[in-house]
């Protein structure tokens, strides 16, 4: 249980670092604790605040099949930014971006670090 949280906390700070790498408007400070600190921060936004949003607008992420959901997450990541002084986003689009990317990077990783637990038993 442990080793799955703490996996799934690099996971997503190697998401969030690769996010700020990429994207041009998404910024981080203060090195590696700054990142681990970015991770465990919106793990903790989106798994406290994302969940009570997402319940709330059930009914408008499945009337737009699931887009809503995007709004959702890039508030999140704006309101971490706003949060840490780790973490700077320029607009609502690098944050719109930064929210998808970190999705695609964290289920990629998440598929291949499962993928390479199973093969090894």
């Amino acid at each position: 249980m442990v080793k799955q949280l703490l996996a799934s906390w690099l996971i997503l700070a190697i998401a969030v670092a690769v996010t700020a790498w990429l994207l041009p408007g998404v910024d981080l400070h203060g090195g590696v604790a700054g990142v681990l600190w970015i991770a465990l921060l919106f793990g903790l936004v989106n798994a406290i605040l994302g969940t009570v949003l997402r319940i709330l607008t059930l009914p408008l992420i499945l009337l737009t099949f699931g887009l809503f959901a995007l709004l959702v997450n890039t508030l999140m990541i704006a309101i971490t930014a706003g949060l840490s002084s780790d973490l700077d986003i320029d607009s609502f689009w690098a944050a719109f971006w930064a929210a998808i990317l970190i999705s695609i990077i964290s289920t990629v990783l998440t598929y291949l670090f499962r993928r390479d637990r199973a093969a090894a038993f």
